[in-house]
């Protein structure tokens, strides 16, 4: 999994990051938050379990981010 997006910046003059790539879907990058959030806020698995799950699906798939 690459760190440089394929999608160019939305906003003129800034690099493309994960914010500048998104503005092109304002509405899409809302929902995802709230979806995001959700995800962190509820559930039935802990908030350690979550991180731990994300830092080894980070470490696995070489993300940079």
């Amino acid at each position: 999994m690459s760190t440089i997006p394929r999608i160019s910046s939305a906003i003129v003059g800034q690099a493309e990051d994960f914010a500048s790539v998104t503005a092109h879907a304002p509405d899409m990058i809302a929902r995802f938050f709230d979806l995001y959030a959700e995800f962190w806020q509820r559930g039935v698995v802990g908030a350690e379990i979550k991180e731990m799950t994300r830092l080894r699906n980070a470490r696995i798939t070489d993300c940079g981010y």
